[in-house]
């Protein structure tokens, strides 16, 4: 406020409680003339200085007032706050386009209406994007030498494009591959996965956790080769046949399962076969049983050889003196098999053998989906019905002394 004394103007100062108050016996903030979601009030923060000339009152430093001019009391779409209905229509459709439809259609209830030059090149419409699933290893599932499950969120929004299917692509990755040229087997999680069609080795299902059941999907792997590199892929399919981008998961399975007793036992053996005068009986016996073992099991065997009686011989050099250069060549070649990684594990003092289960939610469609309609089928919408299943996992452990 100011006053007026002859040419000078002079200043007054109110607290601001008052000028609030001022305004509302003026009738200026009355609830006809409040914004929707917004109010106006005045909370006490900080405290009063000495100096301030409002707090002098001895022995009483007060939180000093702080005005707080606009506060949103519940969530309002920013729409909302226009008041003039025409206005506020527009600019809820602009809101609703821009979020939903990328600025090139209209929301209409669920979906998206796509303007007449919002066509990609294969003349599907493309104002609502299809945004990419993200493929993962599923946390609750660690992998084995032959089981992998994998999962992804669902990806179709509340408003705009319709999922109708994900589509699975896995491949044994080698050195002997191209792997742009070679695909691998395409798996329909809608038609081949929730139909059962691949329950033998491959089937939807759903790990236990946190994440709602209606937007988690999960495919489990059961058949897959010990210490092999694989490839995932996945991607969506929309109601109107586009799609997304794809996701990406490569990984190599654990090391195979090794009985290492048996591996100890084999040693001895051959090395009770090598020691001494060999007939042509037991040498062909050596050979044999070197030969039915697996790669990393034969690996295993010539650790323990070596471990035990390397002072006769060490493995190589006893075989090929023992069985001949051929035959010690087509045993010795397959521990060429064996990677890097598991060779150094089977390098370890101790293996040991457990069993692990784990709880799994298998699913089923209870719908069967009409052929070729693929594309107008909204895979939520589907009808599922799970049983749980307990999946057995063999595992090794590798340590430096036993128990570990």
């Amino acid at each position: 406020e100011t006053t007026e004394l002859g040419n000078k103007k002079e200043l007054k100062s109110m607290p601001f409680i008052t000028y609030l108050s001022g305004l509302l016996t003026a009738q200026m903030l009355s609830d006809d003339h409040l914004i929707s979601g917004v109010e106006i009030h005045c909370e006490e923060k900080g405290r009063c200085p000495s100096t301030c000339h409002l707090c002098r009152r001895p022995g009483k430093e007060q939180l000093s007032p702080t005005p707080v001019l606009l506060e949103i009391n519940r969530v309002v779409p920013l729409y909302a706050l226009i008041q003039e209905n025409d206005t506020r229509e527009a600019f809820k459709g602009a809101l609703m386009s821009s979020y939903w439809c990328s600025g090139k259609g209209d929301v209409i209830e669920d979906w998206c209406r796509c303007d007449l030059n919002a066509f990609d090149e294969n003349g599907l419409p493309n104002c609502s994007p299809l945004p990419p699933p993200v493929l993962r290893l599923s946390p609750n599932v660690e992998p084995s030498s032959t089981v992998v499950s994998l999962e992804w969120l669902d990806v179709q929004p509340a408003i705009g494009t319709k999922v109708s299917d994900y589509v699975l692509q896995h491949k044994k990755v080698d050195e002997y591959t191209d792997t742009d040229l070679y695909t691998g087997e395409s798996l329909s999680f809608a038609d081949d996965l929730l139909s059962g069609l691949a329950t033998s080795c491959v089937a939807a299902g759903r790990s236990h956790g946190d994440v709602p059941e209606t937007s988690l999907y999960s495919v489990i792997f059961k058949c897959l080769e010990p210490d092999g590199l694989y490839k995932f892929t996945l991607y969506a399919v929309d109601t109107r046949g586009r799609h997304s981008e794809m996701s990406t998961v490569t990984l190599r399975t654990a090391c195979p399962l090794v009985d290492d007793s048996k591996a100890e036992e084999i040693a001895d053996k051959i090395y009770n076969l090598y020691n001494g005068y060999t007939s042509g009986k037991e040498q062909q016996t050596a050979y044999n049983t070197l030969m039915e073992v697996s790669a990393s099991m034969l690996f295993r065997v010539q650790h323990h050889y070596n471990s035990h009686y390397e002072k006769f011989g060490d493995f190589v050099w006893r075989s090929e003196d023992e069985l001949g250069p051929r035959k010690a060549h087509l045993i010795l070649r397959r521990l060429e098999k064996v990677s890097s990684h598991c060779s150094t594990l089977l390098r370890s003092a101790y293996i040991q053998s457990r069993t692990e289960t784990m709880p799994y939610l298998f699913c089923r469609s209870e719908e069967v989906r009409p052929p070729g309609m693929v594309w107008y089928s909204i895979l939520k919408d589907t009808k599922v019905t799970c049983e749980e299943k307990m999946v057995s996992m063999l595992r090794n452990t590798y340590g430096e002394s036993k128990g570990r």
